[in-house]
């Protein structure tokens, strides 16, 4: 019987340890099947031969045209999405991880690994940036319009001059939020310089990914901090907004190195960056 055709799907770049073989052995990835180790041969004697964390998906559901349909399927997306980070969150303790992005897919594992071996270098420059470092995001948000007690109108007020002074007083505290959260954005870039290495600013959010309940997201970057100043970044920052009352910040991590995990977009005409789709 032939055997069903497949792709080779690749989670992650990795420097391997002694212990990661089998840490690997233990991992399953997306659709429930088991990881592996792909290691290409070190360029030299003083450099660590990189590894890609892969494993075999069937060609008929991830091939280009079987990927549209899924890529509409938010309950596919969403069990995929888990499943890869799930395969990075498990190396974490283990290595220095280069997450790559979800359904990095070669044709088989022989062009996987040509493809480790050409952008070794890439590879290694990106992880020795990594190494003892995690991501942090931080978030600033303008608390909503409610959070805001009402002004106490005058006993003597006409209810239309009352409604005026009461609309005044929320466009005053309005401007006021946003004034303080230009003042917290000051002061979180002023904490991150002593205490993240590189920082990614990615879109504020709105709508259903922005908490209802946080206010207008106004701020939302990912810092890569060494983890021996995780504890004082986090602090700094929480700090940053004590005395601000009309600003929420938000700290989560440490995560995956995901903002981190490839180089800025090349110019027009160079070589992409790493990764392949089928």
């Amino acid at each position: 019987m032939t055997p069903e055709p497949t792709l080779t799907y690749v989670y992650a770049v990795v420097v391997p340890t002694g212990e990661l073989g089998d840490i690997v052995a233990g991992l399953r990835g997306v659709a429930g099947a088991p990881v592996t180790l792909l290691v290409a041969d070190a360029p030299g004697a003083d450099q660590a031969a990189p590894a890609f964390v892969t494993s075999q998906v069937p060609d008929a559901d991830w091939r280009e045209d079987a990927l549209k349909s899924h890529f509409e399927d938010l309950a596919w997306l969403e069990d995929t999405a888990r499943s890869h980070h799930h395969v990075i969150q498990g190396l974490m303790d283990h290595t220095t991880v280069l997450p790559l992005r979800m359904a990095t897919l070669y044709q088989d594992s022989d062009r996987a690994l040509a493809a480790l071996r050409e952008q070794h270098r890439i590879f290694a420059e990106r992880l020795a940036l990594l190494a003892h470092h995690t991501e942090y995001g931080v978030k600033a948000y303008v608390r909503p319009d409610s959070d805001v007690p009402a002004p106490d109108s005058a006993p003597a007020a006409s209810p239309g001059k009352a409604y005026l002074q009461a609309r005044k007083a929320q466009h005053h505290a309005r401007e006021d939020r946003y004034r303080q959260a230009r003042q917290a954005a000051e002061r979180i870039a002023a904490t991150a310089a002593q205490h993240a290495t590189h920082v990614v600013r990615h879109p504020t959010q709105t709508g259903p990914l922005t908490r209802s309940d946080s206010g207008e997201n106004v701020l939302n970057e990912a810092y890569l901090v060494p983890e021996d100043q995780a504890d004082t970044f986090r602090a700094a920052i929480q700090q940053a907004g004590e005395d601000l009352p009309g600003i929420h910040i938000e700290i989560t991590g440490p995560w995956a190195p995901y903002s981190f995990a490839m180089p800025p977009p090349q110019p027009t005409g160079t070589a992409d960056e790493p990764g392949a789709r089928p």
